[in-house]
């Protein structure tokens, strides 16, 4: 097959580059599962932005405290500043973010001129080791309200190939350049697809674990085709275990209680039903709470409550989780759930320049699958799909050869 782009991956960062290049240009994407089995479908908690040119600083120092100071600045720089355009980007899509209960329809928003600012009309969230809220979100099923309107927005587009159960074993060098993909189809056919450009958006990790958020399917592919062939790999041992997931001793998946439940309020709880940590505190540093107290107790879980937060914020804010855990026998109105650690995300990955592009020429990387520095040693909650967003932007544009608006400035 022939393509002057081929994106491995159809999460957001595979779907929003797609969406950014140039409707002249031919693109096929592959996925190695249906269309919709990417992890960023189960984004739950939100999505950053910039709330106003006041929170800047703290925004970014947020970012670097939860990195551990190991974040690539400019790379965060670059986020931030870009959010506002993303955050315009996805509302233009069709993508419906919570609105304030002061929302006035008919008015634009309460008490303005009808040129009401994102942060006048959409309400924002605060998850742990954020100093203030500027997350949007929907419901508590963010990614999925995100990815399926840009997936929608792809289908239509008369450019884009999509192929499923479709699985990248290799990629095609000439001359140490990368010009396409080497693919493997459900029946085990295998063929290539040459292109001027490729973009791996192939996900993390979690498949290599025996518990994880992520789909099973994410296996870290493109890790090793950069190891194969040299091309530059970046702190590989950063990875991130989310403190809250439902314990069951059921295999497979641990479904995510989102990091936005303790930014509303809920508490962890021991055996005793004693509370033991600060719960904003980074995810790592509440991690290791958890694991000091399940190890000096002797369980396998600690506990979770959440009725603090009252029926009416479950149900509006939390519903997909209230319906989740009541599966499972748990009323989170009612009771305590029990949460334990697993694996969620992934820092390291491929190393990737501002414009996305890895050290080898026409490959680019984007989302969880790249390194590009933003997130450091230790992700800050609901930076991912942001994160995600603006660096598959960033390369559409490059390989466009269109101008990145936003500009890398010295910190």
């Amino acid at each position: 097959m022939e393509a002057d782009t081929v994106i491995v991956g159809t999460g957001v960062g595979g779907l929003f580059s797609a969406l950014c290049l140039p409707r002249d240009q031919k693109i096929i994407m592959i996925t190695k599962s249906d269309l919709e089995s990417s992890d960023s479908f189960l984004a739950q908690g939100g999505i950053c932005m910039l709330h106003d040119k006041d929170d800047y600083d703290s925004y970014f120092e947020d970012t670097m405290k939860a990195g551990h100071y190991e974040n690539r600045k400019e790379s965060v720089d670059l986020m931030i500043r870009s959010s506002r355009e993303i955050i315009q980007d996805l509302i233009d899509y069709g993508v419906d973010f919570q609105k304030q209960d002061t929302y006035d329809h008919e008015n634009k928003a309460a008490g303005k001129d009808g040129n009401a600012e994102i942060q006048d009309i959409y309400a924002f969230t605060r998850e742990g080791a954020h100093s203030r809220p500027r997350i949007l979100f929907h419901a508590d099923i963010t990614g999925k309200e995100i990815t399926s309107k840009l997936l929608a927005q792809v289908k239509q587009l008369s450019n884009v190939t999509l192929l499923e159960y479709t699985t990248m074993t290799d990629i095609i060098v000439e001359n140490e350049e990368c010009k396409g993909i080497l693919v493997q189809d459900k029946e085990g056919n295998e063929f290539e697809i040459h292109a001027e450009n490729t973009i791996w958006a192939s996900g993390g990790i979690g498949g290599r674990y025996k518990h994880s958020t992520n789909f099973p399917h994410l296996t870290g592919d493109a890790l090793a085709i950069s190891e194969k062939y040299g091309i530059r790999l970046e702190h590989l041992d950063y990875v991130q275990i989310h403190p809250t997931t439902l314990y069951s001793k059921k295999p497979g998946r641990r479904f995510l209680i989102s990091e936005s439940v303790r930014g509303e309020g809920a508490v962890l709880l021991n055996s005793k039903k004693e509370r033991f940590v600060n719960e904003l505190l980074p995810r790592d540093v509440v991690t290791k709470a958890i694991r000091e107290e399940m190890e000096k107790e002797g369980t396998d879980h600690v506990w979770l409550s959440m009725v603090k937060l009252g029926k009416e914020t479950i149900m509006g804010h939390f519903p997909n989780i209230y319906q989740h855990c009541l599966e499972e026998g748990y009323d989170v109105t009612k009771e305590c759930i029990p949460v334990v650690p697993a694996q969620h995300y992934f820092m390291g990955g491929v190393w990737v320049d501002s414009d996305s592009k890895t050290s080898m020429e026409h490959l680019y990387a984007v989302g969880e699958t790249s390194c590009n520095g933003v997130h450091g040693a230790n992700r800050l909650a609901s930076n991912s799909l942001l994160e995600s967003l603006v660096f598959a932007k960033r390369a559409a544009n490059k390989i466009s050869g269109a101008e990145n608006e936003v500009k890398v400035r010295e910190l």
